[in-house]
């Protein structure tokens, strides 16, 4: 009976991946239109939006300022505290390491991403930073959460950047 109870309680919570994930694919939309890599960030803690940012590091000319990074920013910021626990962070593409090291740092309880990134994923991909034994702190990983509709934005950018070289 607990168990029963236990799932259909996971199962609603588990809905709102999608509807979370949907709001950083706007937020990976935004950043293409002004240039950037479509990478898009939720930070999310009891089913309440804390923070959401687009990548920008041509425009900020900021290396570090991923999408992943400046929500973690942003959210510290809003709850005074650099810790985040708790928290959810909802990202379109699998963090890189720097990403990954932040998120570590700022105690994230779980990273929901859309695609996997096979060339510098640091949540599984080439990488698992996040669950690594050397750390004391693990963050839970779930990665394919729109998958495809983040992947296509990723395609679609690349694909008009490679028709203006």
């Amino acid at each position: 009976m607990i168990s029963s109870v236990f799932q259909i309680i996971m199962d609603e919570y588990n809905n709102f991946h999608p509807y979370w994930m949907a709001q950083a694919i706007l937020q990976a939309e935004y950043a293409a239109e002004q240039g950037e890599v479509p990478v898009g960030a939720v930070l999310v803690y009891r089913d309440e939006w804390i923070a959401s940012a687009g990548n920008s590091p041509i425009l900020d000319n900021d290396p570090s300022a991923h999408a992943e990074i400046k929500v973690l920013r942003a959210g510290a910021k809003k709850i005074h505290n650099y810790r985040l626990p708790g928290t959810t962070l909802y990202v379109t593409l699998e963090p890189c390491p720097m990403c990954a090291g932040a998120i570590l740092h700022a105690r994230v309880q779980q990273v929901i991403f859309a695609a996997y990134d096979k060339r510098s994923g640091a949540a599984g991909s080439v990488l698992n930073i996040l669950q690594h034994n050397a750390f004391n702190h693990k963050t839970l990983v779930t990665g394919g959460i729109l998958e495809q509709q983040s992947k296509t934005l990723l395609q679609q950018f690349f694909r008009q950047r490679r028709k203006q070289k």
